[in-house]
């Protein structure tokens, strides 16, 4: 991943890049840690959820290493431009963020596990970057997929903006909303971490715990 500045500012509807109508490249179908399907159909007993926490390489491996995860994802979400390329994620001009597919059960880990190691693991109060990465695509997001993941969601910020906020710390910038539309990333940055063990990952929390 680059560690060079990009756009801080999204796009507008009528300056962002057009895309296309279906993907410009292959997306595999099985994930090459889990062995499970990585489009779906999901287990019947799982949930769907997303999460953005900057460069989504070390985001997925952090997801994906947790007990209870069926499968993950890399992809582009949020933003305006259809099926884009990795390549035009970087110009700023999709206003997609990098995000994580997780698909769990929720018997063997519940959302709130998940939002617990959301927080903890990046800095959801630096607005458009992650540490050196700077530009709109590696803003914090969670996208939950039900109104009861979005309130479980709420109600995390509020607890976890306490927490920073008797540490010193800013305000939480995170984007939370229902899931828009997620695309799947191209085939080298599914499980990338796998494939390359010593390769780039970013995440670095704030030190303060989601209590």
């Amino acid at each position: 991943m680059s560690i060079f500045s990009r756009p801080v500012t999204m796009p507008s509807f009528s300056n962002a890049l057009p895309g296309r109508k279906n993907y410009a490249y292959s997306v595999p179908k099985t994930h090459r840690v889990l062995g499970t399907n990585l489009q779906g159909d999901y287990p019947e007993n799982c949930e769907v959820t997303y999460f953005g926490m900057g460069c989504f390489w070390g985001v997925e491996r952090l997801f994906w290493q947790l007990p209870g995860i069926h499968t993950t994802a890399a992809g582009y979400q949020g933003g305006i431009t259809p099926y884009p390329t990795y390549e035009e994620v970087c110009t700023g001009m999709t206003g997609h963020a990098e995000t994580v597919l997780v698909v769990f059960n929720p018997s063997k880990i519940s959302y709130a596990d998940l939002l617990v190691k959301f927080w903890e693991e990046h800095d959801p109060t630096s607005g458009m970057r992650q540490g050196n990465d700077v530009g709109t695509q590696y803003r914090s997001t969670i996208y939950p997929t039900n109104e009861n993941q979005l309130a479980l969601a709420e109600q995390s910020k509020i607890q976890f903006q306490s927490s920073l906020s008797d540490s010193g710390l800013g305000s939480i910038t995170t984007e939370i909303k229902l899931a828009p539309i997620f695309y799947f990333a191209e085939e080298y940055h599914q499980q990338y971490l796998d494939r390359v063990p010593n390769g780039y990952c970013a995440l670095k929390g704030t030190g303060v715990r989601c209590i």
